[in-house]
């Protein structure tokens, strides 16, 4: 997997919303966490839910000297789901609306997290590890609908972990959008969370040329390629208008970050060319803060 971040700009605020991170136990709370803190944030975990209010205000404070704050709450939090629901609601009110990072895994790599660490699931009681599995993703279910931030750690190394994370953090500003712009091979699978997915398998495909497929679509000779098609150009020009008129939207509905896949068959050549064009004239928005990933730019 390979990220960079699109924009090469900086926002002069300095005001940063409070993060919640939440999601399934054994799909990476405690990694996420750690790339927060290397980033400079300061992280508390599972605080009691009547004082979770009061330390978000004290780091709001103007005095405060604590600019970026993420609070990690789980399963061991008493009454979570309902918990975590009312201090959302109530820091909305507050008008110290959180962004929320929600970590999820297919239950097949979540069962084998807790095997090979010999524990047992928080919900499980008598039952099996699938059992209390299931009755997480029940508790949590309208959590997760409402996140800002899915990560799906199910095939992703700590490494891979680290880059999927700090694009959507690393110039966040409390009152911009950020679109993810991700490229992706079909043959490797569908991205799981995903607000806007696209197929540009229509498009001439580098890979049958024989001095472009050594390449990538970050190459110059690919990019030039794959763009100076009058179907590039024309898709390019209707998705960032689609998208552009989408935002109000997005933003009615309290959606602060966009996750765009773009598709191709292997994710080397198409799929990266265009996810990187589309970054490039998103970022011209003075109010968006754009990443583009490429998860499947070294993959055979």
């Amino acid at each position: 997997m390979n990220i960079h971040n699109a924009l090469g700009k900086h926002h002069d605020s300095t005001e940063f919303p409070p993060v919640i991170i939440t999601g399934m136990s054994g799909a990476g709370l405690s990694s996420a966490a750690r790339v927060l803190e290397d980033m400079g944030w300061y992280v508390t975990q599972n605080l009691p839910p009547q004082l979770v209010s009061s330390f978000f205000e004290f780091c709001a404070a103007e005095n405060s000297p604590v600019d970026k704050v993420a609070l990690v709450s789980d399963m061991r939090s008493l009454d979570f789901s309902f918990s975590l629901s009312s201090v959302i609601q109530a820091l909305d009110a507050q008008d110290l609306k959180p962004l929320v990072l929600f970590m999820d895994a297919r239950d097949d790599v979540l069962i084998k997290r807790f095997d090979n660490l010999r524990r047992t699931h928080p919900l499980q009681g008598s039952g099996t590890l699938s059992v209390g599995i299931e009755r997480e993703r029940e508790l949590i279910a309208t959590i997760k609908e409402s996140a800002d931030v899915v990560i799906d750690t199910s095939d992703l190394s700590i490494h891979d972990l680290r880059r999927a994370i700090e694009p959507n953090f690393v110039n966040l500003a409390a009152k911009h959008q950020h679109v993810t712009v991700q490229s992706f091979g079909f043959k490797h699978g569908t991205p799981r969370d995903t607000d806007i997915m696209v197929d540009v398998r229509f498009l001439p495909n580098p890979f049958w040329v024989p001095e472009l497929r050594p390449f990538r679509g970050i190459d110059k000779p690919v990019s030039d390629y794959v763009l100076a098609s009058p179907a590039a150009q024309d898709f390019l020009d209707n998705f960032e208008k689609m998208l552009l008129d989408m935002r109000d939207g997005f933003k009615h509905e309290g959606k602060r970050f966009i996750t765009v896949s773009i598709g191709c068959t292997g994710g080397h050549h198409r799929s990266v060319a265009i996810a990187e064009e589309i970054g490039h004239r998103l970022a011209a928005q003075e109010d968006l803060d754009v990443s583009v990933s490429h998860r499947d730019i070294q993959r055979h």
